[in-house]
C-alpha cells in the first residue's frame, strides 16, 4: 500500500500529514481523500497546474511523465526536477512518497473571475 508524507503547507496542510493510499490511485486523490485541499481547477484533466506538487522522495518510483503533463508543467510556479501533476500520477503498489505542495500556485481561472 503506497504511503504518503505531505510536508506542511501553511494553507492546504499546516501540519503535514502522512496518508495511507490505494494503489493505483491518483495522487491528487489521495491528497483529496486525506483532507488536503489541493485545488485541481481542471477537474484532474491536464490542462492546469494547480495540482503541481514536488516529489521530495521516491520520484524514482514514478512512471514517467507523459507529454501532455511536460507541456503543463512548463507553466508551473516553482518548477523543480522532481515536479508533477498530482491528477497525473498514479501510485505504485510500494511506493514512499514525500510530497511537498508549493507556496502559490496559478489558477486562472480563480484570478480572473
Amino acid at each position: 500500500m503506497p504511503r504518503l508524507t505531505v510536508l506542511p503547507h501553511p494553507q492546504l496542510c499546516p501540519d503535514g500529514a502522512s496518508v495511507e493510499a490505494a494503489a493505483g490511485a491518483r495522487l491528487s486523490d489521495a491528497l483529496l481523500a486525506a483532507g488536503v485541499a489541493i485545488e485541481h481547477a481542471c477537474e484532474r484533466a491536464c490542462v492546469c497546474t494547480t495540482c503541481h506538487v514536488v516529489i521530495r522522495e521516491g520520484f524514482a518510483a514514478l512512471r514517467t511523465a507523459g507529454d501532455d503533463e511536460e507541456d503543463q508543467l512548463g507553466r508551473a510556479w516553482g518548477l523543480e526536477p522532481t515536479s508533477r501533476l498530482s491528477c497525473q500520477v498514479r501510485l505504485p503498489a510500494d511506493a514512499e512518497l514525500v510530497v511537498e505542495i508549493p507556496r502559490y500556485s496559478r489558477n486562472f481561472v480563480r484570478e480572473h473571475d
